[in-house]
């Protein structure tokens, strides 16, 4: 039987206090994995976290850093290589929330918050962390892009142009560092079910519409999405690298 088996690696993950960083987080503890989970404001969810995935004989860290700065991903480093370890696998889950509109209407602010939640978090982590993968010849890169990078929609404007310029990053940084053995790869979920969505009545999600457009005709959960990079994390994708990987039930195919 093939098995994923993360024992002995240290797993990172950005925006762990979110509905799907915490599903990612869950799921890599099952697989073996140590954690580091990395918040922004809610240290008490990041608690609650960390206590659930010590119970299952994990060691678990949390750390809090503003991902889109430079100077605290850099304190991020010394705190984990003084009180923790370094990572082996880490995700690139963490973005800022706000409110969709169209280009002439969006807020300018919107713009640099998802540049730099996306595209400097990627060139942040990057720099900070991939050195030490060098040095162990060892590591994995997983960043969390989004179907909306190919959908190119009404409203998507501020998001698109963080998630669009974060697959440039991981797919030049793909090339960059593979002759060191570590990969870097790109999950795309689509419009997911979370836990909170999953206590709603279905009729009243106002998503029959998108999922008639889906194949698969339903929508994806979290633990779906995580599954996907759970693969991607372990030995069996280590051929894998410079993919981006749509989890959309077929809403968005990339072609050839």
């Amino acid at each position: 039987m093939i098995a994923i088996d993360l024992s002995g690696k240290t797993a990172l993950v950005t925006g762990a206090t979110g509905q799907l960083g915490r599903v990612m987080a869950r799921t890599l503890a099952q697989s073996g994995a140590n954690l580091i989970l990395h918040y922004f404001r809610n240290q008490e969810q990041a608690s609650l976290l960390q206590q659930e995935l010590q119970q299952l004989g994990r060691s678990v860290f949390i750390v809090q850093a503003d991902i889109g700065n430079m100077d605290d991903v850099v304190q991020m480093k010394h705190t984990l290589s003084t009180n923790f370890v370094m990572p082996d696998i880490v995700v690139g889950n963490a973005v800022s929330q706000y409110e969709w509109t169209s280009i002439l209407e969006q807020n300018m602010q919107d713009y640099i918050d998802q540049f730099q939640t996306t595209v400097l978090q990627a060139v942040h982590l990057a720099k900070v962390f991939v050195p030490h993968m060098i040095e162990q010849r060892y590591g994995r890169m997983i960043g969390i892009n989004t179907e909306c990078a190919m959908q190119n929609g009404p409203t998507q404007s501020a998001y698109v142009a963080g998630k669009r310029g974060m697959d440039g990053i991981y797919r030049i940084l793909a090339k960059e560092i593979g002759e060191h053995q570590i990969t870097v790869n790109q999950v795309a979920p689509g419009w997911t079910l979370s836990e909170r969505d999953l206590g709603i009545d279905p009729s009243e999600r106002q998503d029959s519409a998108y999922i008639r457009q889906v194949p698969l005709q339903r929508r994806g959960t979290d633990q779906e999405i995580a599954n996907v990079v759970v693969f991607l994390a372990s030995d069996l994708a280590s051929y894998i690298t410079g993919a981006y990987i749509p989890v959309t039930g077929g809403n968005v195919m990339p072609t050839i």
